[in-house]
């Protein structure tokens, strides 16, 4: 569904994703993992248009990204970014309607449809409590859950979250995860920068592990999650077991 061709990305005179060639698999959840400033969140940027090839392409059912209309691209793509900025004064149920803008006419005025869709989406992500509350009044933890609610509202086959659980408690990172799988379980395909290793073993079925923007490994997380990989990208010494829930594999540091 979505693939790179020969993509290169710099920032200035800096390269940081060279030549890169990748196809990530239709209807499952890819994690990206990978030290920091590896270049996760660049090709993320990238695969969702937001940065541009400096050379190669990327391709979305095998139609390059740049011919694609704005609007025609935020119906089949969505992109929760890392850095969000919160819209001063706008209530929760307003920021979640952004996630329809794609599909609304130039009146701007949603369809009960569009309404429905927005409050399921506030449902599973358990913000319709807010809903006339301004999103910058709401915790940290309560405002990433609402932009999610945005993006789910936005109802695209494609589904990019960068680090998508920064801000969220340990109960909330698993609704998160668990969210992720059934969006997959409607068709979506999940692509999401994760830092928490043992949390993308256990819910993603696809891993793409990057290092000074190349990739070093991908496939199952069973087949390429080893200690070896740990020591080369992570530089880190640790154990890999199975997971006693999951029986994925998990690595406890040592």
């Amino acid at each position: 569904m979505i693939s790179t061709e020969n993509l290169t990305v710099s920032y200035g005179d800096k390269t940081i994703i060279k030549d890169l060639n990748l196809t990530l698999p239709k209807g499952k959840i890819t994690a990206l993992i990978g030290p920091n400033g590896c270049g996760k969140s660049t090709l993320l940027k990238a695969l969702a248009r937001i940065n541009k090839a400096n050379a190669g392409q990327v391709l979305l059912n095998n139609q390059p990204l740049q011919t694609f209309a704005d609007k025609e691209l935020a119906q089949q793509l969505s992109l929760l970014p890392q850095i969000l900025t919160t819209p001063e004064g706008v209530t929760v149920q307003r920021l979640v309607e952004y996630g329809r803008s794609p599909y609304i006419s130039h009146w701007g005025k949603l369809n009960n449809q569009d309404k429905q869709i927005v409050n399921q989406a506030m449902l599973e992500t358990k913000v319709s409590e807010f809903a006339t509350q301004t999103a910058s009044s709401l915790s940290g933890g309560q405002r990433q859950r609402a932009w999610i609610a945005m993006i789910l509202a936005q109802n695209t086959e494609v589904v990019m979250l960068d680090e998508p659980t920064t801000y969220l408690d340990l109960s909330h990172q698993i609704e998160l995860m668990k969210l992720m799988q059934a969006m997959k379980a409607k068709g979506k395909t999940v692509i999401v920068v994760l830092h928490d290793l043992n949390q993308a073993c256990r819910y993603c079925e696809h891993l793409v592990v990057m290092k000074q923007g190349e990739v070093i490994a991908e496939g199952e997380p069973e087949a390429i999650f080893t200690e070896q990989l740990l020591q080369d990208v992570f530089s880190l010494s640790a154990k890999v077991v199975p997971d006693p829930v999951a029986n994925t594999p998990m690595c406890i540091a040592y």
